[in-house]
């Protein structure tokens, strides 16, 4: 099938990252693909992170997404946990701007609310949700929530990028023109 526009989520991590591609035909989103990378046979932090640049570059030349919509790190006690992730995402965002896609970044809580509705959903809400959002079949499902979590992403992205966009408040109709001189037709 050929797609209006494909979108690539990652949801990054230094054991387990996840992605998923989202394909759009007209104003309908569908689920392309999903994975996940598993990092923790790799004992150095700096082979995972090669080991994401290259998957990050391989889903890119496979799928030549359009857009790329990656989870952010969340705030966290653990300072360490924090950077590596940080680094995870950053060795994601490096590869795939690197093939001339564009990024776009989510906070957990954001893609969550896009979802379900709910900012706090657990990982398993928002698996249910893209079951039903997306068609899914169960048995397209992966063990690792990692990869609908990408998933999700992209589809945040999608339902963001969709939006219409508010026009500008005006007080009165002269500053509504003053300030849309092309929306306006003078006679």
């Amino acid at each position: 099938m050929t797609w209006d526009k494909l979108i690539i989520g990652i949801d990054p991590g230094t054991n387990v990252m996840g992605y998923g591609i989202l394909g759009i035909k007209g104003k309908r989103p569908s689920m392309v693909a999903m994975g996940v990378l598993k990092l923790s046979k790799y004992d150095n932090h700096h082979m995972r992170l090669a080991r994401i640049h290259d998957r990050v570059r391989q889903l890119v030349e496979q799928y030549s997404p359009d857009e790329m919509a990656i989870e952010a790190p969340f705030f966290g006690k653990n300072v360490q946990s924090m950077l590596k992730l940080g680094r995870a995402q950053g060795v994601a965002i490096a590869a795939a701007i690197s093939r001339g896609v564009s990024i776009v970044e989510y906070e957990p809580r954001k893609i969550k609310m896009a979802i379900t509705g709910n900012g706090g959903a657990s990982k398993e809400q928002v698996q249910e949700m893209l079951i039903r959002i997306l068609g899914m079949s169960r048995e397209s499902l992966l063990p690792e929530l990692d990869a609908t979590d990408a998933l999700a992403a992209a589809l945040c992205h999608f339902y963001e990028s969709t939006r219409p966009i508010p026009a500008a408040s005006a007080s009165s109709w002269k500053e509504f023109i003053a300030r849309n001189p092309d929306k306006v037709r003078r006679s």
